[in-house]
């Protein structure tokens, strides 16, 4: 009961800033590492000097991250529900729902699988895949995606169960601890026991191998946990589920879901428009992305560490610290984004030649991807201050139950801004164009984000008045 106790002073008592940084540098440090290991198949298949073998792996991207939206569905929407009910003090109900985004995981995990095996040729050729890079996509996701959809969604929705009881520390561990083993095996499984040639097979069997480890000493965790915190994976909870729990725990986490589900719907619209230019500019914008990705995962990470945070205060009705939660979060996030730009600025060329060698294999190809890779992270860095804030507001939003809101404001961020501004920007100015495009949809973004939060926490603090 110690440790109970502990966690009950995280969330009501412990000093705001504080309490952001006990929940928010573990998630970091696991998201990090995740980025990191996802990284380390591009840096090692960069090794290989052969560009057509990373562009097959960048337009597989789209599909391996689109895992996140049915981690987001029943890890956000589950643990934003039991932090709730925990503030209220509901904790018999905490664990139902908690179950309900268990299994909804699992379910989610193997329906995925299913419709990737069944339509993958059509999907990479959609994402911008050629006959030139096909073989190298569809190896990299039956591997990954179709055999590792279970694991890959359930140690994220296991971790952010754990994070909602408080336990961010222990689901880092287990993240991070898959991250670190992936950086390990990957250039044994490709450069030792896989064949020359086959090194995007090596690559997505140490991802998958990581993967499922991972997610078992989560799935361990999560047991060991559920004897002293609101967290339960017992299916006879689902029996006293009604058609409006489950749909209450997916209007949840949906807004998270869909935000996901469409930024990876942007991605295809980006990798197909830039195969318009060369499978190089597709080469050198899949680098981009995964570099970019490290100011965008520590915004999540600081975003997601918010959630159980502000949900658990709504539901205690201490709107004072609900709203220090969400304005000393804003800062942050902020101050780390404009930090990462400075460095991306300064730096660009030797972070794009990392990941591909000019050593071996066609080296003026490579030096070419480089080039391009570098102009389209100069650009696109410089939106990550816009998209902390368009995370944060979303993040926010579903904590607090502005379900509505949240859905609006994605809709609006993907669909009506950053898809249009992609085709307008590649046709005005080509390959650059659609690359700085990200900046324009970011900044018209949280503008609309930020009016959005504070419209929801305006209509909060009148209802408590």
């Amino acid at each position: 009961m110690q440790q109970t106790a502990q966690k009950k002073e995280l969330f009501e008592n412990m000093p705001v800033p504080r309490a952001i940084i006990t929940m928010a540098i573990p998630t970091i440090i696991s998201q990090i590492i995740i980025l990191i290991y996802n990284m380390a198949d591009t840096f090692f298949i960069g090794r290989t000097g052969n560009s057509l073998m990373v562009a097959g792996m960048s337009v597989c991207y789209t599909i391996v991250v689109l895992t996140t939206a049915f981690t987001n569905l029943f890890g956000i929407g589950g643990g934003n529900l039991v932090s709730r009910l925990n503030g209220r003090g509901e904790y018999d109900k905490a664990r139902k729902f908690c179950s309900m985004a268990f299994w909804g995981g699992l379910t989610a995990a193997v329906i995925y699988a299913l419709v990737i095996l069944i339509f993958m040729e059509p999907f990479l050729y959609a994402l911008g895949a050629s006959a030139n890079t096909i073989g190298y996509a569809k190896q990299y996701t039956t591997i990954v995606v179709v055999a590792g959809a279970i694991p890959n969604v359930m140690s994220v929705v296991l971790a952010q169960l754990l994070r909602t009881v408080g336990y961010s520390k222990q689901a880092s561990y287990g993240l991070s601890g898959g991250g670190i083993l992936n950086i390990i095996l990957d250039p044994l499984f490709m450069f030792v026991i896989f064949p020359a040639g086959n090194e995007i097979a090596g690559a997505a069997v140490a991802t998958l191998l990581s993967n499922t480890l991972s997610c078992l000493f989560l799935l361990w965790m999560f047991f060991r946990v559920s004897k002293k915190a609101t967290l339960s994976a017992d299916p006879r909870r689902l029996r006293e589920m009604s058609s409006k729990d489950a749909g209450l725990l997916l209007k949840t986490g949906f807004p998270s879901a869909l935000l996901f589900a469409l930024f990876d719907v942007s991605n295809m619209f980006l990798f197909s428009i830039m195969s318009k230019h060369g499978d190089l500019a597709v080469a050198a914008i899949g680098i981009v992305i995964k570099i970019e990705r490290i100011p965008n995962q520590i915004g999540i990470g600081i975003a997601q560490s918010l959630s159980p945070l502000v949900a658990y205060n709504l539901g205690s009705g201490n709107l004072p610290r609900m709203k220090k939660f969400i304005s000393t979060g804003r800062i942050y996030g902020i101050v780390m984004t404009l930090c990462c730009i400075l460095i991306y600025q300064l730096f660009a060329g030797p972070f794009c030649g990392f990941f591909m060698s000019t050593r071996v294999g066609d080296v003026e190809k490579s030096l070419a991807t480089i080039a391009l890779a570098t102009v389209f992270l100069r650009f696109r860095c410089c939106a990550s201050p816009m998209m902390y804030l368009n995370y944060h507001s979303s993040y926010c939003l579903q904590a607090m139950g502005g379900v509505k809101g949240a859905v609006i404001h994605t809709i609006i961020r993907i669909i009506v801004v950053t898809i249009p501004l992609m085709f307008l920007m590649d046709h005005l100015w080509g390959a650059y164009g659609l690359s700085a495009s990200l900046v324009a949809a970011e900044t018209i973004s949280a503008v609309v984000a930020v009016l959005i939060l504070q419209k929801h926490i305006n209509k909060i603090h009148a209802s408590k008045v």
